[in-house]
């Protein structure tokens, strides 16, 4: 299986966050092809909203930045998996704006499915999706929840479906065993 951990951590002296991540690269390393981008390092823009990515440049935002790069390694894999601490009762900005860009993976045009309405694939496969989260100081009861809510209907736009959602207070092999298991 082909995975992509996006790591959303925005801060590299966050030594737990880290020394998991890799630990977690590390575990899947023996059975799985993994690519771990580390968000902060590549520059990704915000999204303004613009279509141009429907309708200048189908399938790519015309704003030149490393977007590109993301979605590529996300749509080529049989998993993306979202890291991030929680901040301020959320995934990072930088985790945020980084599935912002994302929707040049999907048409701009609309369908129902489910009984809502959607935009139609623009490619043949979408990998599952997964969440990894990191509860920091000022996280409240609940905030893992609505995030992971919020991040499974991301997923269902983007034609897929939350696989898992994990915390960092699990050990790496709990997290490595559900990833197998897939």
């Amino acid at each position: 299986m082909r995975i992509t951990i996006l790591n959303g951590n925005p801060r590299p002296e966050n030594a737990e966050f880290e020394t998991y991540l890799a630990r977690l690269r590390a575990e899947l390393e023996n059975t799985h092809n993994v690519e771990l981008l580390d968000l902060r390092d590549l520059d990704i823009h915000y999204c303004v909203g613009c279509w141009d990515c429907w309708v200048k440049t189908p399938g790519e935002c015309v704003h030149k930045d490393d977007s590109a790069l993301v979605c590529r390694s996300v749509i080529n894999s049989d998993l993306a998996v979202f890291a991030s601490p929680l901040s301020l009762g959320f995934v990072t900005a930088l985790t945020k704006k980084t599935m912002d860009k994302m929707i040049p993976l999907v048409h701009p045009y609309l369908v129902i499915d489910r009984g809502e309405m959607h935009h139609l694939k623009r490619y043949q496969k979408y990998p599952l999706m997964g969440l990894l989260l990191q509860a920091g100081p000022g996280c409240r009861e609940g905030d893992a929840e609505v995030t992971s809510a919020i991040l499974a209907r991301t997923a269902l736009n983007l034609k897929t479906r939350l696989a898992f959602n994990k915390s960092m207070s699990e050990p790496v092999e709990e997290v490595t065993r559900e990833i197998n298991s897939l």
